[in-house]
């Protein structure tokens, strides 16, 4: 298996078949309306407007397992983002990304990367004390939080796993690199 193989739910019952991301740049997100982290949306944005016309791709997974923070439906939460970051990306069904009912092509990210990289010992402090209130982060390789990124290189490999706490510009000169 690689990511090719994978289909995910889209929004509005639609779903996306990766292998139409092929030679692509990917910056896949799960993300939650009502976080801390929601802020990076805005990040997020500038990479995607400044990278996108040159192969890069954002894959925004919203996903409500830590603390509740994604209510609403597709809908809302697409209409949320749309409106006060300006989000031109694509942004998927919401999922889990822990657990029984965890999206696949998750389990299938967690394995391939299944430690979070870190800007700096106080982000990987923060993060330390988040995953012992994440009541979904039960077993190795489990996502911590909300705002987890994982970079997708051309031909489908994970390449690099960022914890909640990074900020997207922090890791740019990897997407340019990948570009």
């Amino acid at each position: 298996m690689n990511i090719y193989d994978y289909t995910v739910k889209a929004r509005k019952g639609a779903t996306l078949n990766m292998a139409d991301m092929k030679d692509k740049v990917l910056l896949i997100v799960n993300t939650a309306t009502g976080c801390g982290f929601t802020p990076q949306y805005e990040a997020i944005e500038k990479l995607y407007e400044k990278y996108h016309e040159k192969g890069f791709e954002v894959l925004d997974f919203p996903c409500n397992q830590f603390g509740h923070q994604a209510p609403g439906d597709e809908g809302e939460i697409h209409e949320f983002c749309t409106a006060k970051y300006k989000t031109q990306f694509d942004q998927l069904a919401k999922i889990d990304v822990n657990g029984d009912a965890e999206e696949p092509l998750f389990t299938y990210l967690k394995a391939q990367q299944p430690d979070d990289e870190f800007d700096g010992e106080e982000n990987k402090a923060i993060m330390e004390k988040i995953e012992k209130i994440s009541t979904t982060c039960k077993k190795p390789g489990d996502i911590k939080w909300n705002f987890t990124k994982f970079l997708i290189d051309r031909n489908g490999n994970v390449v690099k796993r960022f914890g909640p706490t990074s900020d997207p510009m922090s890791f740019e000169t990897d997407i340019a690199a990948l570009i």
